[in-house]
């Protein structure tokens, strides 16, 4: 499981170059950015414990950015150069015009791949206007298949309602739906087997995500099941998991597929193999805050931007600054660590 090696610094004044202005979003470390995960609201209807509080306190409604300013946003990024964009929340399908974004951002020519993060939830009733209007693809996580377990991972209960999202999806026409995972120890680690089957079952692509420091509570890393981990207990079971031959390597996950069945395997393990390197993405929070890392200690405001559909110069610089101002890595590893104050429903999955 190589990855390129992350060297533990953070970006400091003393590197060589000058902030491009002109050309793909590229940082300072060379890395130029395709991606752009926007936050619809920081509202979730689920309490998940490694990603938000369970007394969880949400922006006014007033403070989040309109479709038209998500839409102003993003073409400018897409003129950049950025042409995957992945909405996300909190839980986005409770933006009640959510619809009409998707169909908005359809609109513009340059996306090539506009999907969307969700609980599933509320999916069974959205999943086929969310299709008609111009979602490519779905994301949804499933911890676990046990309601019990699923309420005591969310502190609400919805296990079925959440399958029959994923149904109801397959019924919408979306092909390539990816089930996202978060194992953790003597909670959910005896579902790796179950959800794999599942998944393959239902033609998922199934990944396991390593809980990362970036909820509300204190992270304890030895209540991490790890990537490394989870493929043993899925060869153990299986036998050997080949890698899918020429990955994306800017893709979170690397990816597997079973020697002798049918199954795709997905490892993001942003704790013992980070991908920093890697990194094509940045995050668009749902109050207009550009993130050049889930990790990151600082943000560029862009509303003051917004507005000029003529003159598009303040948030083109923006842009290539927050880029450019990006880290070497997350640093999850070293003694400089520092979580972010923003939980992860807050910052945009």
């Amino acid at each position: 499981m190589q990855r390129i090696p992350l060297i533990q610094r953070r970006w400091t004044a003393n590197h060589s170059g000058s902030m491009p202005l002109s050309g793909p979003l590229m940082d300072s470390f060379g890395r130029t950015h395709r991606s752009l995960r926007v936050s619809v609201t920081d509202r979730c209807n689920l309490r998940c414990t490694y990603c938000m509080p369970e007394e969880a306190s949400f922006l006014p409604e007033k403070h989040l950015l309109s479709g038209r300013q998500m839409g102003e946003v993003v073409a400018v990024g897409v003129a950049l150069g950025l042409d995957k964009i992945r909405l996300t929340g909190g839980e986005p399908l409770l933006r009640r015009d959510l619809v009409d974004i998707v169909h908005q951002l359809g609109q513009i020519r340059g996306i090539r791949d506009l999907s969307l993060t969700t609980n599933g939830i509320l999916l069974r009733d959205l999943a086929r206007p969310l299709r008609l209007a111009g979602l490519h693809r779905l994301t949804i996580s499933l911890d676990t298949l046990n309601e019990g377990t699923f309420s005591r991972l969310s502190r609400r209960p919805g296990l079925d309602r959440v399958l029959e999202g994923i149904a109801a999806a397959k019924n919408a026409g979306f092909q390539g739906t990816k089930i996202n995972a978060v194992i953790l120890k003597g909670i959910n680690e005896t579902e790796i087997i179950p959800l794999a089957d599942f998944a393959r079952e239902n033609n998922l692509a199934l990944r396991f995500i390593e809980s990362m420091p970036i909820g509300a509570d204190p992270w304890d890393r030895q209540a991490m099941v790890s990537g490394p981990e989870i493929k043993k207990i899925l060869e153990d079971m299986w036998g050997p998991l080949i890698p899918v031959p020429e990955q994306n390597p800017h893709a979170p996950a690397m990816d597997f597929h079973f020697a002798d069945r049918p199954g795709r395997i997905g490892l993001i393990m942003s704790v013992t193999h980070p991908f920093c390197g890697q990194c094509d993405r940045l995050r668009l929070t749902a109050d207009g805050k550009l993130r050049n890392c889930l990790f990151s200690l600082q943000e560029t405001d862009l509303r003051d931007c917004l507005g000029s559909v003529t003159d598009t110069t303040g948030l083109t610089l923006r842009f290539r600054q927050s880029v450019w101002d990006k880290w070497e890595g997350h640093e999850i590893n070293s003694a400089r660590f520092l979580k972010p104050n923003r939980t992860m429903h807050a910052i945009g999955g």
